[in-house]
């Protein structure tokens, strides 16, 4: 049931960004009851602003509170950016983030090896490209990747 109203409002959160120009970066739902969290993250290449998340956050809220998406209404919504170390989710990420620096975390060891930290190169023919130092880059299956996220250089 809460995979149900997950992508339900996941539906709703997409409509909503794409009218408004913006990008829909993840939608979590957490917890049962009368402690539901909705968390939906949200970005633009200019960086999101307070007005966008408020936005956001209104006319979702309305949606679910009219199509009583969320099971006995009882929910706390959060909308916010996704972060300067956001999280990699779809193969857009990698070739919208290329040249960054990473951190990536595997499902099974390539090299004895499940966390790794480079430089992304790109996603070609399925592979994640990631240069741990200058000359060297790796390689690894996007299926391989259990998270990844940009690392915010200081």
């Amino acid at each position: 049931m809460r995979e149900a109203v997950a992508s339900k409002i996941e539906e709703i959160a997409q409509r909503v960004t794409e009218s408004e120009g913006l990008e829909l970066v993840e939608v979590e739902v957490k917890g049962g009851g009368n402690n539901r969290f909705v968390r939906i993250s949200i970005d633009k290449p200019e960086g999101v602003t307070h007005a966008d998340c408020e936005m956001v956050s209104q006319q979702v809220g309305t949606i679910l509170d009219v199509e009583d998406v969320v099971p006995g209404g009882h929910y706390t919504l959060e909308v916010s950016s996704p972060g300067v170390e956001r999280k990699l989710i779809k193969p857009q990420d990698y070739q919208r983030f290329q040249g960054k620096k990473v951190r990536i975390t595997l499902r099974d060891a390539v090299e004895g090896r499940r966390n790794w930290e480079g430089k992304l190169a790109g996603l070609e023919d399925g592979d994640v490209a990631l240069e741990t130092e200058p000359g060297k880059t790796v390689r690894f299956p996007y299926g391989q990747v259990q998270k990844a996220n940009l690392k915010f250089e200081w």
